[in-house]
């Protein structure tokens, strides 16, 4: 498997499900606004380190899985109703999402570092969207689970989540004005692309039974 393949699927993954405006990023970017580059790069480097334990722990899982046909298919008919499900709630059902005003008070660079350690551990999505992400690269043989295509996917990830914040932080003045007209439209982009994976995965399901 070429490492430099595994590397930029693990940064592209990482940058396509951090990019839209979440509390992470954005908390970095005002943490940046309010208390200088500094603390924000702390915040961003608490935030990393639980992303790295949670995206290593989903390929682990996801590897144990992976030996397992029925169990895999069992995944992608549970995650096409998933998606299917999210794809009807953004498309037609969600309300227009609105911009809160998030409150940061001056800190010390220490609990800066927690905080993004706390935020990030409360999201939950980066463990199922990774076990889904590897299985899935792993059945076109673009991802191998052996351990040190692990690490470089991994490694790949940390540094796709990084830049994305570092966007956030460098950038957030010219995003800011931005950001209402984005969120506005922010469920029906997650909508279309639950959509697009939920036929990915049909695709795979019907693919599995006819084979």
């Amino acid at each position: 498997m070429n490492f430099m393949t595994t590397f930029f699927l693990g940064f592209l993954t990482a940058v396509i499900g951090i990019i839209p405006p979440g509390l992470i990023n954005m908390t970095a970017a005002k943490v940046n606004l309010k208390e200088g580059l500094r603390n924000s790069l702390w915040f961003i480097l608490g935030a990393v380190i639980v992303i790295f334990f949670q995206a290593y722990l989903a390929i682990i899982f996801a590897r144990v899985i992976n030996i397992r046909p029925d169990i895999i298919i069992l995944l992608r008919e549970v995650g096409f109703g998933i998606f299917g499900a999210l794809t009807v709630y953004f498309l037609w059902i969600a309300k227009k999402p609105k911009i809160k005003k998030a409150k940061i008070k001056q800190s010390s660079k220490k609990k800066r570092f927690f905080l993004g350690m706390l935020l990030s551990a409360l999201n939950f999505f980066p463990i199922p969207y990774y076990v889904f992400v590897s299985i899935t690269l792993s059945s076109y043989r673009l991802f191998s689970f052996d351990t040190p295509s692990v690490f470089t996917f991994v490694s790949g990830v940390v540094l796709g989540s990084s830049i994305v914040f570092y966007f956030y932080i460098t950038f957030f003045k010219k995003i800011e004005s931005k950001a209402d007209h984005l969120l506005r439209n922010m469920n029906t982009i997650i909508g279309c692309i639950t959509g697009l994976i939920s036929l990915i995965t049909l695709f795979n399901i019907i693919k599995f039974y006819l084979d």
